[in-house]
């Protein structure tokens, strides 16, 4: 039996973790840290889990909690992460980090876009990026795993095939994206109260979003070629979700059969991204609560765009169902253990 702790568990992507972790065979959750609800009971504040979790929220001293468990996940703030992580810390338990802490391998680029001074630059080049159908192996042998944004996740699983194939210019490359308010934390925020947000649809972070850098860092590696990029993201009035139409030149002649198989040989062996039938594309609603990303194309002969379509739940996929993933990658288990509910509709 796994033990583990979360740190941050009283946001939005902690109350994920231990929904899932609840359900996860092989894991057992030993204590819930709450940097803003200490002595306080679970249950108190999320009643959804009224009977199911009887424990009390701890602290976040990672160090006096690390000896308790086989692995911590960070569900924090930028930053945090990064002043706990120590040699002895990780000689003791592994960690997968929700923040962005060690997801950006150059430093100077994390604290530009970030505006804070990394905490433990040490373990940077150690840390393994946690998506698993790229790093899987990586992912295996890592004692540290920087779990990918929400919308870096999305759009690179959307662009994927074809950048590795070669078969788009990698600084043609526009990521509309949109997603659903959860996406924004649990603190109060006027911007994200219901009457600044309903019945509105609003564009936010344009030309500066924090995940460009992930985005453009990712897809380089992917390619071989250096990624420059324009990334928007809009806010819209639903709880979860998140939807990424990416467009891109394509540097030949090829038609949207040939990146269909393309799309769904690269992806054959994941359960966890499907690639949508011909014509069929992406939707919210259908990967609510799940683990899936679903993804889809559409070439336009007129422009010699293709179109790159992802959605999936940005606290699932998106944040805790990936963080179970490594987790399971990290300590032998099948990949999908705790990991199987199909998504919730309506």
């Amino acid at each position: 039996m796994i033990r583990a702790g979360i740190i941050g568990s009283t946001g939005y992507a902690g109350q994920e973790l231990v929904r899932i972790l609840l359900g996860h065979k092989e894991t057992q959750i030993t204590w819930y840290g709450s940097r803003s609800y200490v002595d306080k009971a679970y249950a108190d504040i999320f009643r959804n889990m009224f009977t199911l979790v009887p424990d009390i929220c701890r602290g976040e001293d990672l160090e006096a909690l690390c000896s308790e468990v086989d692995v911590v996940f960070t569900a924090t703030p930028q930053g945090l992460c990064s002043t706990l992580v120590s040699e002895d810390i990780l000689s003791k338990v592994k960690i997968i980090d929700l923040s962005a802490d060690f997801r950006i391998k150059d430093i100077a680029v994390y604290e530009e876009w970030y505006g804070i001074q990394h905490g433990s630059p040490a373990f940077i080049d150690e840390a393994v990026y946690g998506l698993c159908e790229l790093n899987r192996d990586q992912i295996k042998e890592a004692r540290l795993v920087a779990n990918p944004g929400c919308y870096p996740t999305c759009s690179v699983l959307s662009v994927y095939p074809l950048a590795k194939a070669g078969l788009i210019d990698m600084n043609s490359i526009i990521i509309d994206a949109k997603s659903g308010t959860s996406g924004a934390g649990r603190g109060a925020k006027t911007a994200n109260l219901f009457c600044e947000v309903n019945e509105s649809i609003k564009a936010y972070g344009v030309a500066g979003h924090r995940h460009t850098p992930e985005i453009e860092e990712q897809l380089t590696y992917v390619s071989g070629q250096k990624t420059l990029l324009n990334f928007t993201p809009h806010l819209v009035p639903m709880n979860r979700g998140i939807l990424v139409t990416a467009y891109a030149d394509l540097k030949e002649s090829i038609s949207e059969q040939e990146i269909q198989d393309l799309y769904e040989t690269t992806y054959e062996q994941e359960q966890f991204v499907r690639v949508q039938p011909t014509g069929v594309y992406p939707e919210t609603r259908w990967v609510e609560g799940s683990n899936y990303v679903d993804v889809g194309i559409r070439l336009d002969r007129r422009t010699g765009r293709v179109i790159m379509m992802g959605a999936m739940d940005n606290l699932v996929k998106g944040a805790a169902g990936q963080a179970v993933q490594n987790m399971n990658l990290m300590f032998g288990l099948p990949e999908n253990t705790g990991l199987q509910m199909p998504p919730v509709f309506p």
